[in-house]
Formats: structure tokens, sequence, C-alpha cells
């Protein structure tokens, strides 16, 4: 539905998955740390906040509930997220 630069044959010469990837292993080592750190410490915090609206045992089932039932707006989040880091990693690069 959204296909979010999902051509190989693209002008970005990849998907945001792969292009994170090739950040992530070709970055500088502490940019890609502080942005995994970034990432963490945001899941964390919507961890925490799920927890304490669906309790411990709620999340797996809420998470695994929204992964069916919104498959496509998760993919297109995901996407967004990728090239969301990569951006963050390349900006703190130049």
């Amino acid at each position: 539905m959204y296909n979010l630069f999902e051509d190989e044959d693209d002008i970005f010469q990849g998907s945001p998955k792969s292009k994170f990837l090739d950040i992530v292993f070709n970055a500088n080592r502490d940019l890609v740390h502080a942005e995994l750190e970034r990432v963490m410490n945001r899941m964390a915090v919507l961890e925490l906040l799920m927890q304490e609206h669906y309790g411990e045992e709620g999340i797996d089932r809420v998470i695994k509930s929204a992964l069916f039932e919104r498959a496509d707006e998760v993919e297109f989040m995901t996407k967004n997220l990728y090239i969301e880091s990569v951006g963050n990693v390349l900006t703190q690069n130049e």
C-alpha cells in the first residue's frame, strides 16, 4: 500500500532497511552508537508506557494484534524509522 522506496533500482539503491544496515556497519562507530542509544531509550519509554496501560503480559498481546491488524501501517512506520535513523547518523557525520 505505502511502498516507500522498495524498488532496488531506485535512486537510493536499496530499501530503507538496507541503507540503515549499510550505515550501521560503515559509519562512524560513535555516531551509530549514539543513534542506537537514542532508539533504545525511545523504545524503553514506549515499553514503560505500554506496560502502565496494558500490564506486562498485555504488551506482547497488543503488539501481536497490531502487527496483524495494522501490518501496512507498521511496515510504513518501520521504513520511516529506518530513514529517520539514517538521516540522524548522516547529518551528524558531516
